[in-house]
């Protein structure tokens, strides 16, 4: 792979003040996806790399149920609401990331399961990006129409869908996201975070 280079559109809406490795400023979520294939490789390697995120106690709660052949599109798709099956029912790949709320070991809970499974996902995006691939986790889906339809434990928690895929063009989407189709800016860094306690 070659190094990750930010393109002008990304350099215009994220000046950032800190020297940063670009692949993390370059990592967004459009909503326009193009129907290519993602190759075998790179399916896996983003998998892969997700896998290798920390987790409590080495306990890597996370778990991925990857839809890319239509019947099993189709059904992740049923999980999204409506608004996100608009663009998101493009996407070539859909992922259910899972977490599993009990320790292995004890069977005790595992009240870092949601956290570590967050982490896995970003570093799922970060891979993705580094391959020309994009990444977009939804909160808006039915949880319990993953468990039902993709046979979940019923113990494993649904945190989120990802849609999977190569950028495609603006305008398959609805004006208002087209509006919307770029990268967005962060807050100032000073507005998250502070040394020492907070004021009394």
């Amino acid at each position: 792979m070659n190094d990750f280079a930010l393109s002008p559109e990304i350099q215009a809406a994220r000046a950032n003040d800190y020297h940063i490795q670009p692949l993390i400023i370059g990592r967004w979520s459009p909503r326009a996806f193009s129907p290519t294939a993602v190759p075998e490789e790179d399916l896996l390697a983003v998998l892969d790399a997700a896998h290798w995120a920390p987790s409590c106690f080495n306990e890597q709660p996370w778990r991925f149920v990857v839809a890319r052949r239509e019947n099993d599109l189709q059904r992740m798709r049923e999980c999204l609401v409506e608004q996100n099956r608009l663009w998101a029912g493009r996407a070539p790949v859909l992922i259910a990331v899972l977490s599993v709320p009990l320790f292995q070991q004890n069977g005790q809970p595992n009240r870092w399961h949601a956290f570590d499974a967050g982490t896995a996902w970003g570093y799922m995006a970060l891979e993705a990006r580094a391959r020309n691939l994009f990444a977009h986790a939804m909160g808006g889906f039915t949880a319990a129409k993953v468990m039902e339809l993709f046979h979940v434990p019923d113990n494993w928690t649904a945190q989120a869908i990802v849609a999977l895929g190569y950028r495609g063009p603006a305008d398959q989407l609805s004006k208002e996201l087209q509006v919307r189709e770029q990268p967005q800016p962060r807050r100032p860094l000073r507005e998250f975070w502070q040394e020492g306690p907070f004021p009394a």
